[in-house]
């Protein structure tokens, strides 16, 4: 097979691809080197965030597919299944790197595909072939729940690791407590080393399985350091120390992972969005209830009222008013008619719809955001980076000079070698980064929770750091700066002929029979008595009309007064000073004029302007 057929088979098989991510994945399915590789799609992503491109559709997506799942054979295999995996322990890049390289030289596995946000791995490969993955991954230190198909993972046994960790930290301070008050005998200096070896067990034990099995392929990392420091000091006779140093080190890498969990309960927001089912037109004309997923491109698809839209599509028959807010931010719900795009999670409103789907569940606007969202919490702040550049450099040489301080020192310094296996044991203590390892990550943490609390959701810590270079900020208005419910906040009378208090009545009636959300502002804003219409007819996509008083009157949109010829410049000037403002413009008038404009608008929230305040308040930074 020739490199340009199998760029076409590869694209073919993910339709997500493009033509240069589909030549990157033969690059790597070719023996291309694999860090060349990855930088070359670190750098592509850099270029796609640089020019404002958000991950939602193109390179960004596929490129994520080619770094994530590599399949290493093309033709069918009914031997293999796809297992899916929770391992609670992976929450960043490094501990994904740590796992693709146990599994590197596995035979068998036709793809691994990553997800951090969730901290799942999905495996493909026969079954036997699965479990000899799954031991390569245990020898890590990490633990592994298999996923059940409901999507949920097997519980973990006792209490959580949030209450080991806390359970650890009690023990810690009893050790402290038990060092620096107890009388200094045998009895209680062995009560304390024994509550200070519990707390070890309860808050390192998985600090220890990793570091072990890091030291096992000879690439020491914080996890190595950490267990040969703590296990130093204990030692030395730092017990109280090396228990205390433990369980902040376990709570500082919980409290890491609870920002991923934050992150993922906001996946799952975004994902309720999106009903699981839809109602699809079958071959004989009648209509089945199908899950979402299943659905085909090209099907059609039936909306009603009050329900949300599953999947994104084009209208082929009725009229709607659409809320589009969760997708677009758009305050005021959108007319939708034959032609027009609808979006999958937004609300359907008024009318029963029809529409041609056309993109597949996994494809969908919707899909492509919670997509950018998981990408961006597989990203590191730039200072985790630099912590993790810095341990990987760091680490080696510490165990480097600690060997050498305990191997040299008798010669050198005329040390006993007990005098130097001590000094050697102290320097790996005092020179482990605690303090690095753990303020990191909280402070990181902290911010985001800071901001959660206050309506802000930042995608990740490489967001919140970026945050001091802002100059301008742009805020969606839907539910940020407005309230998010249409208001009348402009009514202008035309007519002299009509008494004002006539025309707001006639107004107000039409209004009142109209289930349109603007209509329903006019109306609850108007807040005047309705009279019975005669000959009442909704215009689809454009307004109403009906006969009151002996009139014929209709409350509509501008393409409504267009059509029935009843617009001038006069009117023109008008809506445009509207329109100018975000508002939307509705007009009432009889067969030959125009009687009234109301301005429809999603108002500002009495907060939002001390916000902006506080805004222009906060100093300069260079």
């Amino acid at each position: 097979m020739t490199r340009s057929e199998l760029v076409v088979l590869l694209a073919q098989r993910f339709p997500q691809l493009v033509q240069k991510d589909a030549e990157l994945a033969v690059a790597v399915l070719n023996g291309g080197n694999e860090q060349e590789i990855a930088v070359a799609t670190h750098a592509d992503q850099q270029t796609s965030n640089d020019t404002g491109h958000g991950g939602c559709s193109g390179s960004c997506a596929s490129v994520t597919v080619v770094s994530q799942e590599v399949p290493q054979s093309f033709a069918p295999d009914p031997t293999s299944t796809v297992s899916v995996f929770r391992i609670p322990a992976m929450d960043c890049p490094n501990e994904e790197n740590d796992i693709r390289k146990a599994l590197a030289d596995i035979d068998g596995i036709r793809s691994l595909r990553f997800e951090l946000a969730a901290r799942t791995l999905s495996i493909e490969a026969p079954p036997p072939i699965q479990e000899v993955a799954l031991a390569a991954i245990r020898k890590l230190g990490f633990e592994i729940q298999p996923v059940k198909a409901t999507g949920e993972s097997t519980p973990p046994s006792g209490f959580g690791d949030f209450g080991k960790a806390l359970l650890a930290l009690g023990l810690a301070i009893a050790a402290e407590g038990l060092d620096f008050f107890a009388p200094d005998t045998l009895w209680f200096k062995g009560l304390g080393m024994a509550v200070a070896a519990i707390a070890i067990w309860f808050s390192g034990i998985s600090t220890y399985r990793k570091g072990l099995a890091a030291l096992r392929r000879g690439q020491p990392n914080m996890n190595a350091l950490m267990g040969v420091a703590v296990t130093g000091a204990f030692l030395i006779g730092q017990w109280p120390e090396a228990a205390m140093v433990m369980a902040l080190y376990a709570i500082s890498e919980l409290i890491e992972a609870r920002s991923v969990d934050r992150a993922r309960n906001a996946i799952k927001g975004l994902l309720a969005l999106t009903p699981e089912t839809a109602e699809v037109r079958q071959e004989d004309g009648s209509w089945e209830e199908m899950p979402a997923a299943n659905i085909v491109l090209g099907a059609v698809a039936r909306v009603k009222p009050g329900a949300r839209i599953p999947l994104d599509g084009r209208v082929t028959a009725g009229n709607s008013a659409v809320n589009q807010a969760p997708v677009t931010g758009e305050s005021m719900p959108v007319d939708k008619t034959v032609g027009d795009l609808v979006f999958a999670g937004t609300m359907n409103e008024t009318g029963i719809i029809e529409f041609e789907v056309t993109a597949a569940a996994d494809n969908t606007t919707l899909a492509r955001i919670i997509h950018a969202v998981e990408q961006a919490q597989g990203t590191r702040a730039p200072t985790q980076r630099f912590v993790d550049r810095f341990a990987a450099l760091y680490t080696p040489s510490i165990f480097a000079i600690a060997v050498a301080v305990a191997t040299l020192g008798p010669w050198l310094f005329d040390w006993n070698w007990t005098q130097a296996v001590y000094k050697s044991l102290v320097l790996l203590v005092i020179a482990c980064p605690c303090a690095l390892v753990i303020a990191t990550p909280v402070t990181v943490v902290s911010g985001l929770a800071a901001a959660a609390r206050r309506g802000i959701l930042i995608k990740g810590g490489v967001y919140l750091e970026e945050a001091r270079k802002l100059r301008a900020i742009a805020l969606d208005k839907t539910g940020t700066i407005t309230e998010g419910k249409p208001r009348l906040v402009a009514t202008e009378v035309l007519s002299a002929v009509e008494p004002e208090s006539r025309i707001l009545s006639w107004a107000a009636s039409l209004a009142g029979h109209s289930d349109h959300p603007v209509s329903k502002a006019i109306a609850t804003s108007l807040n005047l008595p309705e009279n019975d219409l005669a000959d009442f007819t909704a215009l689809p996509g454009r307004g109403i009309e009906a006969r009151l008083d002996g009139h014929t009157l209709i409350l509509g949109n501008h393409r409504l007064i267009e059509d029935r010829g009843l617009c001038s410049t006069e009117i023109e000037a008008r809506l445009a000073v509207h329109e100018n403002q975000g508002r939307t413009a509705t007009l009432l008038a009889t067969e030959d004029r125009v009687l009234a404009i109301f301005a429809v608008a999603d108002t500002i929230k009495e907060s939002s302007r001390e916000a902006i305040t506080d805004l222009h308040r906060l100093p300069a930074t260079t």
